[in-house]
């Protein structure tokens, strides 16, 4: 059995890292991510750079940065391994000792039926979240955040002080999702010690000597965390600067509280219902069984969720793809439900499937309306008759569901009705991990970040290129300037060649090459030719069509140009 829950977890992990790892450099940096990879680069190029506030994310990509040649795939390479490494978190969880915020709780009650359990479940679950595909794929330190820190709270109730300290090391120094996960994790504890039933337990000796190894245990974790803070969190002596950037990620995190994101709460409540379709409904229909069977962990992991949906909304400078912490619990809920039905029954096996089958196709049905509702937008056909089959083939699979429940077998309508809604949940919770990694749809946009999106960077480094190759005239190093354009990944996209950021103009030609913002031109037309580029795009959420983004991915953008501009002796004619 242990052979096969390894295999089972190394599966996992690979799906993991095929969602995460494909085309990871082919989507363009944005603003936010580029911030971060220019900083990595300069500590990688020996320099000392003032640290924004993720120091874990800037200081390991410098590794990589040092070995190879900068890219958009190793300015993301970090992010998408940590969220690889996740799916093993729940084996420590719940193949060796279940689940629970509170070290005083006893084995699972709900035993499962079949022979897949809730570990390599949640494993399969966590490789397919897209929120957590999404975050994967930034170039960020959320995912530091979320895999180190379960790891250590995974080595604490191991008993592995060491490894504890270690880790939760490294998950400090994720950035300002550090302070949000652990205020997450602090309320729910306090909410859990005085909301759900306490456990009785009786003070012997040996609860005693418990306590006394828990105080030396957390000395221990103390100790090796301070050590993993000063070696990490200076590149081993290389970047103090690390440390301080530590601090700035609780001041990041405060000023959050200060200054929205202009994400509105709505956007989140969507984002939860189009992107955790599966997580919603099973993780609610295992907190309602919670409930009624008074089982701590799914209290407790209930509570979580709530608690980090809430906070969540209400945190100014929220982002969709916080909703990460509200997916976690709810993931492990889903796969304990699951679980259940994991099982062939001794008799109907073929009207179980028959069941099963019909779901299917009640479930296709519907969703091909959906899909049809996005083409009825776009040439503003009625709505009435998709909306209305939509919730006829709804209604019918309940009552059918219903029907057989009664009049044949619960079990049998139950187990295929699982089962149905499970698969097609499963595939379209699939296809949008697959669509959160940005290669689905090249049109497309996806709620998870709302930094604009750089259209062609290497269209433009070309087109520089071109131009540069293109004179002999050239005895120096050829020069860039960009003037009055605040874009981190412009000068990502250019990092290989001479560029000044400057203030003014200068006609005199002692640069090659100048981008300005669109506007920017008059003084200019004399000594260079100028060549509009579309830089950057943002989706216009208030005017989109929720059908057509449903299905399509699509909304209507708005452009922002900039000016390249070569000066006229670097081409042919000039020269000749």
């Amino acid at each position: 059995m242990k052979s096969r829950q390894i295999l089972y977890y190394v599966l996992a992990f690979l799906l993991a890292l095929g969602l995460r790892f494909i085309g990871l450099g082919a989507v363009p940096l944005t603003d936010k991510e580029a911030t971060l990879a220019l900083q990595a680069l300069a500590i990688a190029q020996g320099q000392n750079p003032l640290l924004g506030g993720q120091p874990g994310y800037i200081l390991l990509t410098s590794i990589p940065f040092y070995l190879f040649e900068s890219s958009n795939f190793l300015a993301r390479a970090i992010p998408a391994l940590a969220g690889s490494l996740l799916v093993f978190v729940p084996y420590f969880f719940f193949d060796r000792k279940p689940l629970s915020l509170s070290p005083s709780d006893g084995e699972d009650s709900f035993p499962m039926r079949g022979k897949i359990g809730t570990g390599v479940l949640t494993a399969f679950l966590l490789a397919i979240a897209p929120g957590l595909v999404a975050v994967s794929r930034q170039a960020g330190g959320t995912m530091l955040m979320v895999t180190f820190g379960l790891l250590a709270r995974a080595m604490w109730q191991e008993k592995r002080p060491k490894l504890a300290g270690i880790f939760a090391g490294i998950a400090l120094l994720g950035g300002p999702s550090v302070w949000l996960g652990l205020l997450i994790a602090g309320l729910t504890w306090a909410l859990a010690q005085n909301l759900l039933p306490e456990e009785e337990t009786e003070i012997t000796e040996t609860n005693q000597n418990q306590e006394r190894s828990r105080a030396d245990n957390l000395k221990t974790a103390a100790i090796y965390e301070g050590g993993t803070l000063l070696l990490i969190g200076t590149l081993f002596f290389q970047s103090p600067n690390g440390l301080s950037a530590l601090f700035a990620s609780l001041v990041d995190f405060f000023q959050g509280w200060r200054f929205a994101s202009g994400v509105p709460s709505a956007r989140i409540i969507g984002g939860l219902g189009t992107y955790y379709p599966f997580a919603l409904l099973f993780g609610i229909i295992a907190s309602v069984r919670g409930i009624l069977r008074r089982d701590r962990m799914s209290l407790e992991l209930s509570l979580w969720a709530l608690v980090a949906l809430l906070l969540v909304i209400f945190y100014p400078a929220r982002q969709v793809s916080d909703l990460i912490w509200v997916g976690l619990p709810l993931w492990v809920l889903s796969a304990r439900e699951l679980g259940r039905y994991l099982y062939l029954p001794t008799f109907d096996r073929n009207e179980t499937f028959g069941v099963f089958a019909l779901t299917i196709l009640l479930l296709s049905f519907a969703w091909l309306n959906i899909s049809g509702t996005a083409s009825a937008v776009a040439i503003n056909a009625p709505l009435n008759s998709r909306l209305a089959l939509i919730a006829g083939s709804l209604i019918l699979l309940v009552l059918s569901l219903g029907l057989i429940a009664v009049g044949w077998s619960l079990e049998t309508a139950t187990l295929g009705g699982v089962w149905g809604t499970a698969l097609m949940l499963g595939l379209y919770t699939l296809s949008a991990a697959w669509g959160s990694s940005g290669l689905r749809t090249p049109k497309g946009f996806e709620m998870w970040d709302n930094a604009p999106r750089v259209t062609q960077p290497g269209l433009l480094v070309d087109e520089i290129d071109s131009a540069l190759n293109i004179s002999q005239q050239i005895a120096t190093t050829p020069k860039i300037a960009v003037y009055q354009i605040n874009s981190p990944t412009l000068f990502w996209a250019l990092r290989n060649h001479d560029v000044d950021a400057v203030n003014a103009l200068n006609t005199d030609a002692d640069y090659e090459i100048v981008i300005t913002p669109h506007d920017e031109q008059n003084e200019l037309e004399s000594t260079y030719r100028g060549q509009d580029v579309t830089w950057r795009e943002v989706p216009s959420w208030v005017v989109a069509s929720k059908a057509t983004w449903l299905v399509l991915r699509e909304a209507p953008l708005q452009r922002e140009e900039i000016i390249l501009w070569v000066r006229n002796d670097l081409f042919f004619d000039s020269q000749n």
